[in-house]
């Protein structure tokens, strides 16, 4: 394969920010010819340095990596002109993807229903922040409101009565913009069989909820969730985060926790405490686990993270580091795994890497970029 597989494909969006550019960026990177269209203003995304009180900025990497390899074309939509020229590009589309509220789309006569009915073959895809029907449908939500706040995951990350700090720009929308990726590729699949398009919709709200589903699941059965723990109150010690002699941290990962013991003593060099009785299995260090945890703590602060972590590869202790970004960025794995990308400049730009999307494909090599200048790509119609 030579192409990607989506090649052939034609997107028209209609987003802004992040959730709604991010399903097509993704679906770009998979070889989908992608067209923008972009208010006279843009996307406000290109200018979210500014919005942010941050001036003379090159590049906006929140922007590039969501929006490469596309094309933008400028239309107001107001205007009768320009929303026959949107009609025209969405005559010969296969996919329409939107994160606009469903309000404003329906003044501008883009709706599903009357999409759908225009172009029986259209997919169309939309986001919102909390779904398409119910009291708050038309609520400005963002991430960190639909899919942090409201869905319970910020709650749910901090001990009890301590406030959850922001989550990290864009995150809850990269996972939203995943979801409706996915679900445009079955109604894709399915339209090869059946000729005709479909409506799909996913919220940040949703979203969150899935992401959330262990302990929403539990809840519901039961009635009841486990309390997030402070590192030391965590009743899994050796599920626990440990910072060594030089300032650097690792998590432990013995998940089967009477399995993984003897190779963490012996790692350590503390046999000693199989015999102590508070720490004799899984249930007692559990219930002990306060104390336990102090001991791991103590111990691991005598020697460095070297030390500690190629102790723990000799003996088959499952570890992982707990990375900074600037940690991540280096890291051997990352980069052997093809987590980031040298990106296609605009003429006149130096060359630069970003973050690639988290799919591949065999017989495929993408060329990642250039993301587009605001109406770069005018149809001449």
């Amino acid at each position: 394969m030579t192409h990607g597989p989506l090649h052939g494909v034609k997107v028209v969006e209609m987003g802004v920010w992040v959730a709604g550019p991010a399903v097509t960026g993704v679906m770009a990177d998979w070889g989908a010819d992608v067209i923008k269209v972009e208010p006279p203003t843009g996307d406000p995304q290109r200018a979210v340095f500014g919005a942010l009180g941050v001036a003379d900025q090159q590049g906006v990497p929140p922007f590039e990596i969501d929006n490469r390899g596309k094309r933008s074309v400028v239309l107001d939509l107001r205007q009768p002109k320009d929303m026959e020229s949107m009609m025209s590009l969405l005559a010969d589309a296969d996919v329409f993807v939107t994160n606009v509220r469903p309000a404003g789309l329906a003044r501008l006569g883009l709706d599903a229903d009357a999409l759908t009915q225009k172009f029986p073959r259209l997919i169309y895809g939309i986001i919102t922040g909390y779904g398409l029907s119910g009291p708050d449908v038309d609520r400005a939500g963002y991430d960190i409101g639909a899919f942090w706040s409201r869905s319970g995951i910020a709650h749910t990350t901090v001990a009890p009565n301590e406030l959850p700090p922001a989550l990290r720009s864009g995150q809850g929308d990269h996972t939203t913009g995943l979801a409706l990726a996915s679900g445009i590729m079955a109604a894709l699949f399915d339209r090869e069989r059946t000729g005709k398009g479909r409506f799909v919709s996913t919220s940040l709200l949703r979203t969150g909820m899935y992401t959330l589903g262990w302990d929403i699941g539990v809840y519901l059965r039961y009635g009841k969730r486990q309390s997030t723990k402070t590192n030391r109150a965590n009743p899994a010690p050796q599920m626990n985060c440990y910072r060594c002699s030089d300032g650097r941290a690792f998590w432990l990962l013995g998940l089967e926790a009477d399995r993984h013991f003897p190779g963490l003593l012996k790692a350590i060099g503390r046999e000693d405490l199989a015999s102590v009785e508070n720490f004799k299995n899984a249930r007692a260090r559990s219930i002990n686990a306060a104390e336990f945890t102090a001991v791991l703590d103590d111990h691991f602060s005598t020697n460095t993270y070297d030390y500690w972590t190629s102790q723990f590869d000799a003996h088959d202790v499952w570890w992982a580091p707990l990375n900074s970004i600037a940690d991540v960025v280096q890291d051997s794995q990352a980069i052997a795994a093809g987590a980031f990308v040298d990106m296609t400049p605009q003429p006149g730009e130096a060359p630069y890497r970003a973050v690639n999307s988290p799919v591949d494909f065999s017989d495929y090599s993408p060329t990642y970029g250039p993301v587009p200048k605001l109406g770069q790509h005018e149809p001449k119609w």
